[in-house]
C-alpha cells in the first residue's frame, strides 16, 4: 500500500474573466488549427460517439456551500441526461443540485472538450463531472481503486506546492490507474514555471499551450520530457480539452474499425498517445536536446487530430523480422526483404529480451515516390506504459537505419522516458529500417513489453496548372497543416506572404486554390507555420 499525498489542488487560470468573449471568438480558428475542421470535412461522424469521458474540476470554495465546480449542460449545448455529478457529498444526475454550482472555468473547458458546436468530441456517450479533490482521493489514489469506465479524463488543474516525493506518489497513482483500467489522462502542464503533476505522470498526456507560455520540462524528479504535446487555448486549462477531445475521437474511430480489424489495439491508450504525438506539427523553433525525445516547451508539437486519424486509418502493420543481439552491441539491418506496405500507419506489439540479449523488432520501409531529388519528412513515435505497481520502466529505444549501407540515420534513446520520438525533415529516398529495441540485462522490469508505434513518411507535392487566365494550385490534404505562400521574386531577401491568397477548397482529398495570373513572376511554396 502506498501513502497518498495530500497536496492542495489549484485551478490554474492565467486568463481574466474579461477576456471570455475573446476566447469564444477563437473557437473556430482553434478547431482549424488542431485539424478538427478538416477531419470533419474528410470523414463521417468522427465525433467521440460511444466514448465515456470524465472532467474533474477544482472547486472554488466561496465559504458558503455549495462549491463552484459544476458544468451547466445548457451552457455547453448538451442535455442534462449526459451528465453525472460526483463529490464527497454524493452523486446525482440532476442539474441544478445541492453538490455544487456552475463554474465558468468548467464550462469553458467543457466547451472545448465536447461542447456543441465548439468542442472536438461533440457526441460523447456520457460525462462524469467530479469535484477534483474527491476524484483524486477517492478514485485515482483510493486504496482499492474502482473502474469508473471513463476512457478519457480531462484534468485542467494542477497540484501545487508539492515536493518531488509528492510528485512521484501522484504520478504512481495515476500510472497505476491508467495501466489497470486503460484510462487515458490528459492533464494541463500549468502556466509558467516547471511542469506540474498530474501532467508529469508517465502513462498520461501532459499538455502545454501552443504560444509557448505554459510550464515547461523537464520533470523535477528525473528529467523526463513533459509536456507531451501543445494546443491553442490561451492557458493549459483550455488547451488540454482539445487534446482530450482528440483522444476520444480517435478512440471512437479505432473501436468502429477505421484503423482495421484489431479494434482493441487501435483504441488502446498507448496507440492513441503515439498517434496524437506523431500527428503533431512542429513549431519553427522545435528542438530536442538528446537524449530527450521531445522539446521541453512543445513536446511533440501542436496537436493535429486529422494527421493522427490518417495515420490510424493507415492501418496496423507488424514488424518484418525480429532478432536478438548481445546487450549493448550494434544491431544493423538484417537484410530481410519484406517491406511494410504503408508509409503512414501504426503497430501494437511486444518486444522481448533477457539478461544476456537485447530484442530488436525491424520495420522496413521503401521510402520513395520515384521523383528525382525529392526528400521526405519522417516522424516515428514509440509509446509504452509504466507497468502497474512498478517504480521504474522498461527501457525501449527507437532507431532508424539506412538499410542499403547500414548507416545509423537517427535514434531516440532516453533511459527515463516511456516515449521515444524521431523527426527528420529532410530524409533522402531509400530503404530504411525502423527499429524498436528493448534493452535486456538485470535492470529490465521484466523480459517482455507491449508498445505502440506510429509512423509517417511523406513528401508534399505542389502542382500548378493553367486554367484559362487563372492558375490552379493543388496539393494533398494529408498531411495537414500546410499553408500556401507566394513571392514575386527569389532575390535575397525573399519575402514570402499569404496576402491575397484565398483559403483552399477541399475536393477529392486535395486542396485547390484558384489565382489570377499576372505578368509579374510569381513563386509559390508550402510551409507549416
Amino acid at each position: 500500500m502506498k501513502a497518498a499525498p495530500s497536496p492542495r489542488i489549484f485551478r490554474v487560470l492565467l486568463i481574466f474573466i474579461g477576456a471570455f468573449q475573446i476566447v469564444s471568438r477563437l473557437h473556430s480558428s482553434n478547431l482549424d488549427t488542431v485539424g478538427v475542421t478538416l477531419l470533419r470535412t474528410e470523414t463521417t461522424n468522427v465525433n467521440g460517439a460511444g466514448i465515456r469521458v470524465a472532467q474533474p474540476e477544482a472547486g472554488l470554495d466561496t465559504n458558503n456551500p455549495p462549491m463552484i465546480w459544476e458544468i451547466n449542460p445548457a451552457n455547453v449545448g448538451q442535455p442534462t441526461s449526459l451528465f453525472t455529478y460526483t463529490s464527497s457529498d454524493g452523486s446525482t444526475t440532476n442539474y441544478p443540485n445541492s453538490l455544487g454550482t456552475n463554474s465558468w472555468h468548467a464550462e469553458d473547458v467543457a466547451d472545448n472538450f465536447y461542447g456543441t458546436p465548439n468542442g472536438v468530441a461533440t457526441n460523447v456517450a456520457h460525462v462524469d463531472n467530479y469535484e477534483a479533490n474527491y476524484f483524486y482521493d477517492s478514485v485515482v489514489a483510493a486504496t482499492f481503486p474502482a473502474n469508473i469506465n471513463d476512457r478519457v479524463v480531462n484534468q485542467s488543474f494542477i497540484f501545487t506546492d508539492v515536493t518531488i516525493s509528492n510528485q512521484e506518489s501522484i504520478d504512481s497513482s495515476y500510472d497505476d490507474y491508467a495501466a489497470k483500467f486503460s484510462t487515458l489522462f490528459a492533464s494541463g502542464a500549468g502556466n509558467g514555471g516547471t511542469v506540474s503533476p498530474p501532467a508529469t505522470c508517465y502513462n498520461g498526456i501532459g499538455v502545454g499551450v501552443s504560444d509557448g507560455s505554459s510550464s515547461i520540462g523537464p520533470t523535477p524528479d528525473n528529467g523526463r520530457a513533459k509536456p507531451d504535446i501543445i494546443a491553442p487555448g490561451g492557458a493549459t486549462s483550455f488547451s488540454t480539452p482539445y487534446v482530450a477531445g482528440a483522444a476520444a475521437v480517435l478512440m471512437q474511430a479505432g473501436l468502429r474499425g477505421d484503423g482495421g480489424n484489431d479494434t482493441n489495439s487501435a483504441a488502446d491508450i498507448r496507440t492513441i498517445k503515439s498517434l496524437l504525438l506523431n500527428g503533431a506539427i512542429k513549431p519553427n523553433d522545435w528542438t530536442n536536446i538528446a537524449p530527450s525525445p521531445l522539446d521541453f516547451r512543445y513536446g511533440a508539437g501542436v496537436l493535429n487530430v486529422f494527421n493522427s486519424y490518417e495515420q490510424l486509418a493507415g492501418g496496423k502493420h507488424a514488424y518484418i523480422v525480429s532478432n536478438s543481439v548481445s546487450i549493448g552491441s550494434i544491431h544493423p539491418p538484417t537484410g530481410a526483404t519484406g517491406t511494410v506496405s504503408a508509409l503512414s500507419g501504426w503497430d501494437f506489439n511486444t518486444n522481448s529480451c533477457n539478461t544476456n540479449f537485447d530484442g530488436v523488432n525491424h520495420y522496413y520501409f521503401n521510402v520513395t515516390n520515384n521523383s528525382i531529388n525529392t526528400t521526405f519528412t519522417a516522424t516515428a513515435t514509440l509509446v509504452w506504459n509504466r507497468q502497474q505497481n512498478k517504480t521504474g520502466i522498461n527501457n525501449l529505444d527507437l532507431f532508424l537505419y539506412n538499410a542499403a549501407n547500414s548507416n545509423l540515420v537517427a535514434a531516440s534513446t532516453s533511459v527515463v522516458d516511456n516515449v521515444e520520438h524521431i523527426w527528420l525533415p529532410q530524409l533522402p529516398q531509400g530503404r530504411y529500417d525502423l527499429q524498436v529495441l528493448k534493452n535486456g540485462g538485470t535492470n529490465a522490469i521484466n523480459n517482455s513489453e507491449t508498445y505502440a508505434l506510429a509512423w509517417e513518411f511523406f513528401s508534399m507535392p505542389l502542382s500548378i496548372a493553367r486554367s484559362g487566365t487563372n492558375a490552379t494550385l493543388t496539393w494533398p490534404v494529408y498531411p495537414g497543416g500546410f499553408v500556401l505562400e507566394s513571392a514575386t521574386n527569389l532575390s535575397s531577401p525573399v519575402v514570402w506572404s499569404t496576402n491575397n491568397i484565398p483559403s483552399p477548397v477541399v475536393t477529392n482529398n486535395k486542396n485547390y486554390i484558384l489565382l489570377n495570373m499576372t505578368n509579374a513572376p510569381q513563386f509559390f511554396r508550402l510551409v507549416r507555420p
